[in-house]
């Protein structure tokens, strides 16, 4: 099975804004951080002007390890973006991080054949830049299960 060709893809750039920027700037520092509420603890992404689980406004952007499990996937075959027809078929993933239960991060699974997203497997963040101010965290499988 190939793998998806992400070499021809053009991806367009996220524009950060007030609440997402300090996110975009982790990432561009190769770290993933989420917001964090001081009030009740909970990790959300993406991010909101306060917490969903209590509604504080107390809320900071934290490193976590970048390591989880496919909550959920989708197997593109067809580019609702013509940008994205050269990778076709790819797996867009849903990841849930072990230090932040219940904040899910959306991203494509790279380095392995398309059919290797399954509900459950392990994962890593790996940080990809797109231009010089932003880096599109994706994820790969842990080294044990490849």
């Amino acid at each position: 099975m190939p793998l998806s060709d992400w070499s021809q893809v053009t991806r367009p750039i996220p524009v950060p804004n007030e609440w997402t920027k300090p996110f975009w700037e982790s990432a561009k520092q190769g770290v993933l951080a989420l917001q964090h509420c001081q009030a009740c603890g909970h990790f959300q992404h993406p991010p909101y002007a306060t917490c969903v689980q209590c509604m504080s406004i107390d809320l900071t952007f934290e490193p976590v390890a970048g390591l989880g499990t496919i909550y959920a996937y989708s197997i593109m075959y067809h580019a609702g973006d013509k940008r994205f027809a050269a990778a076709l078929p790819y797996a867009s993933i849903i990841v849930e991080l072990d230090a932040a239960p219940g904040a899910l991060l959306a991203g494509n699974l790279l380095e392995v054949p398309y059919t290797e997203a399954k509900v459950g497997r392990r994962v890593e963040v790996v940080f990809e830049p797109l231009n010089d101010d932003i880096t599109l965290p994706q994820f790969r499988l842990l080294h044990a299960q490849a």
